[in-house]
């Protein structure tokens, strides 16, 4: 289950008017829908929810009038200009059923002296156990040279993790760097 606990309040006014007013009061409008259920219009406290949904794909138990739900953040919606967050939208998962989520690519270790890593793609889409995604997935690059490849198809994933992209899409690439060519001094 999720470690990542909240208290929410149902919702009875709608609209800008209400939501500002929701705000104002640390508090952050969502809704919880998923499975043929009709929608649960939420509030969430401020401080915990944005600390919970900090990390990727966070898996939230959330309890309303003493029925816990448990949530994948599926959206966030953030003020353009401050950042803080306006809205949240959460998917309702069962234990056991399979998602898919989008997991960001790490780059661990160093490769061999002056090689260049292009990295192609920042994430990849996976499906896993609601309960059990993974919060990244690292590509080791130690002993690699210039001319190597990367693609999907090359990633350790944990158990019971799919791959959803295309396995000969590439992920990174290491180049030898750009030799710039000196100019002969002009003649006098």
């Amino acid at each position: 289950m999720s470690d990542l606990n909240l208290t929410g309040e149902l919702r009875t006014e709608f609209g800008k008017g209400a939501a500002r007013r929701i705000r104002r009061a640390a508090q952050i409008p969502a809704v919880v829908y998923g499975h043929g259920v009709a929608p649960l219009h939420i509030v969430l406290p401020e401080r915990a929810t944005v600390r919970a949904i900090r990390g990727a794909n966070a898996l939230l138990t959330v309890t309303v009038d003493g029925v816990e739900h448990l949530a994948l953040v599926k959206d966030v919606q953030r003020d353009p200009l401050l950042q803080i967050v306006e809205h949240i939208d959460l998917l309702t998962v069962q234990k056991g059923e399979k998602v898919t989520v989008d997991v960001p690519l790490v780059l661990v270790g160093e490769a061999a002296a002056s090689v260049v890593v292009n990295q192609e793609e920042m994430s990849v889409s996976l499906s896993a156990d609601a309960t059990h995604l993974p919060v990244k997935v690292e590509i080791d690059l130690a002993g690699r040279t210039a001319g190597q490849h990367i693609h999907a198809s090359d990633l350790v994933l944990p158990a019971n993790v799919e791959l959803l992209n295309d396995p000969a899409m590439l992920l990174v690439h290491l180049a030898e760097p750009a030799v710039v060519a000196e100019e002969a001094p002009a003649a006098e």
